[in-house]
């Protein structure tokens, strides 16, 4: 860092909302050369948000953005890219079916004679060796890193930004990009690293910044922090308990006695290992966890959507390993997903269509019974209070709420035993959120055992019996109903606590 020089880059009171919800309440970060600036927050907090904004993706509702010293505006990547700002995303956006060398220079004016020495000359400083004409399906995640470094480099990037970049990494493989990080701000080259991981913050950053609810809750050199402080900017500001905002609902625990309707047993698959629990008939419980935990990918495995690697899944006494979507419905597990538009709902059809969805299996008629079908809608519309002219409207015409309420009433119809919930509050406002806990709490009483995935803490902490904490793909710990509190789970979530449930 220059004594007095102005910041390699700058945001200043940067403010962004969506549909009237302030995501970004006015953030202001700087960078300097050769510095590593740590930025980390719960789900949530706006740091995807502001990531865009700096990478000219979205532009700000308010505030600026200055590149050593002069304001700059992005309408566009490639704008960010002129100022030398290159993301390296958690998901390397690596083309298959190219080579190496046609993934970096991808979009890159300038002739090949030129532009592959150019590349060569950066691998020889940072020490890497790397094929230019390797295939790129061929590269593991640590690999397609690297090649994405080499793009941001190769356009004369000063200022890189790392998100979540060790979430799929191997120890020796997180080495090798530390020294790799460290050898470029020896050479003048800023970062943004977001991270969920404190060990790392401590080992590679000079300063830190924690955002919470789209504001900046705490900033300063690294070694100012603690493991105690940098969770204490993390919690949320306002801890007042749910319960006062809306009616309070008693979640007593009738479960003690109550026969297991799943059990999980040593379950490992797409980033998770060895993962183990029982859920009780009448018993919700949750799972927290930062994104990147595990979480959705747990409950993928579960349902049938992905395969696993290792263990048991066993549903009313038979394991369901071997089973297909279909048949898993048909013994009583469902998977309320987190994107309803993608994988949740039919938006272009009616209400009675995407109610009656997973009961057609069950139709075997050539034509399906039309009444029988509209009677079942009318009853999930009137039982969840499904705000709608009647059974024949368009999903699509319906609020965010009201189309989530339809996804349950979709697979309520299934009369399941079980069902996963990841998210179910996701994009919807207070009331209908208020709508989806009574729903959730009724589903309850009735015996359905429910696993609720949320990146609310207060939603998990007001809903669950249990709640099961993942870190970086394991179970820390299980919490009972006592041991439930906002300061435990965002303790947990962030590996302060480093014990491994076995």
């Amino acid at each position: 860092m220059k004594e007095g020089a102005a910041p390699l880059f700058r945001t200043v009171n940067i403010h962004k909302s969506f549909s009237g919800n302030s995501v970004l309440k006015g953030i202001s970060l700087d960078l300097h050369e050769g510095e590593v600036h740590a930025l980390v927050g719960g789900n949530g907090a706006g740091k995807s948000t502001l990531m865009k904004i700096i990478t000219g993706l979205y532009k700000p509702d308010a505030g600026t953005l200055e590149v050593s010293g002069e304001k700059v505006s992005f309408s566009s990547p490639a704008d960010a890219h002129t100022q030398g700002i290159y993301l390296v995303p958690q998901e390397p956006l690596i083309f298959p079916n190219m080579s190496v060398q046609e993934n970096i220079l991808i979009g890159l004016p300038g002739k090949k004679q030129t532009l592959i020495p150019k590349i060569q000359t950066i691998m020889k400083q940072l020490n890497w060796k790397i094929d230019l004409q390797r295939s790129a399906a061929s590269l593991s995640i640590a690999e397609q890193q690297l090649v994405e470094i080499l793009r941001g480099l190769t356009r004369e990037a000063r200022m890189l930004i790392l998100d979540e970049p060790t979430s799929t990494l191997t120890f020796g493989e997180i080495d090798s990009l530390f020294q790799t990080i460290k050898t470029l701000t020896n050479e003048g080259l800023g970062v943004f690293y977001i991270t969920h991981r404190f060990p790392e913050i401590f080992m590679l950053s000079n300063t830190v910044s924690i955002l919470r609810d789209g504001l900046v809750s705490a900033q300063g050199p690294t070694a100012a922090f603690t493991y105690e402080s940098l969770l204490q900017g993390l919690l949320p500001a306002n801890t007042k308990d749910l319960g006062q905002e809306s009616t309070s609902f008693d979640f007593t625990d009738s479960t003690v006695d109550a026969p297991a309707v799943l059990s999980v047993e040593s379950l490992s698959g797409s980033r998770f290992q060895n993962i183990s629990f029982e859920l009780k008939k009448g018993e919700i419980l949750g799972i927290a966890g930062v994104v990147g935990a595990g979480r959705t990918e747990l409950a993928e495995a579960v349902f049938g959507l992905t395969k696993i690697k290792a263990g048991n899944i066993i549903l009313c006494d038979e394991s369901i390993n071997h089973l297909p979507i279909k048949k898993r419905i048909h013994k009583g597990l469902v998977y309320v997903p987190e994107d309803r538009q993608l994988h949740g709902v039919f938006s272009i059809t009616s209400i009675q269509s995407n109610v009656s969805s997973t009961l057609l299996h069950r139709w075997r008629n050539f034509f399906i019974p039309f009444h029988r079908e509209k009677r079942t809608a009318a009853t999930y519309m009137k039982n969840l209070r499904i705000k709608a002219n009647n059974e024949k409207q368009l999903l699509s015409d319906l609020s965010g709420g009201n189309q989530q309420k339809v996804v349950l009433s979709k697979y309520l119809a299934a009369q399941p035993k079980v069902m996963i919930l990841d998210e179910p509050t996701r994009g919807i406002d207070a009331s209908a959120r208020n709508d989806i806990y009574r729903i959730i709490k009724d589903l309850k009483a009735t015996g359905l055992a429910v696993i609720l995935i949320s990146s609310d803490i207060e939603e998990i902490e007001r809903l669950s019996d249990r709640v099961l904490v993942m870190h970086q793909g394991k179970t820390v710990n299980v919490l009972s109903k006592e041991e439930i509190t906002k300061d435990a789970i965002t303790s947990l979530s962030f590996g302060a606590n480093n014990e491994v449930v076995k």
